[in-house]
């Protein structure tokens, strides 16, 4: 195969260059504006406002997808302390007659909770390893299990417990 020999050409073509747009140097003192809202949403602030102002007490009730059964749940969240956006949460968890010491965490931006029951006595249908996923806060959560046989649960919580008291007993005559 025959190699080409090595020659050096002078490249010297020169374009001449033409902007299209005159250059305008008063354009530069003109400040920078845009169009619509910054946000302003703190969640260091809102996580340290949670702390302060969330309920102590929660109550509702937990129902299997597996069995279809529901258990009354009782949340006392005793410890609640902001770290950035998260707020720290320790507590105890009553399910059915089982009680259990909790930890979790509640993001202030995304209202995204992550509680983990620490207990290795559980019921059947919540196994060790599991935990409550909630993406409204604690309003509504559910079970996600450890393993893919268990289908999880749903676990509904509301801000007040509601004492029961008896009506008064009137006498018939």
């Amino acid at each position: 195969m025959p190699v080409p020999p090595v020659i050096d050409i002078p490249v010297e073509i020169q374009a001449p260059f033409e902007s299209s747009q005159s250059f305008d140097s008063s354009q530069l003192a003109i400040p920078l504006e845009f169009e619509g809202s910054v946000e302003s949403f703190d969640p260091v602030a809102r996580a340290a406002d949670l702390a302060a102002t969330l309920p102590r007490q929660w109550c509702g009730n937990y129902t299997s997808f597996e069995s279809n059964s529901t258990v009354d749940v009782e949340l006392t969240l005793t410890r609640l302390k902001p770290m950035g956006q998260m707020v720290d949460l320790r507590g105890e968890m009553r399910i059915g007659a089982i009680s259990t010491p909790v930890q979790g965490n509640l993001n202030a931006k995304s209202d995204q909770l992550d509680l983990l029951p620490l207990s290795p006595d559980l019921t059947n249908d919540l196994e060790i390893g599991g935990r409550f996923l909630g993406l409204q806060a604690f309003s509504l959560a559910g079970w996600d299990a450890p393993r893919l046989t268990n289908p999880g649960g749903r676990l509904d919580l509301s801000r007040s417990c509601a004492v029961s008291e008896s009506a008064p007993i009137r006498a018939l005559w």
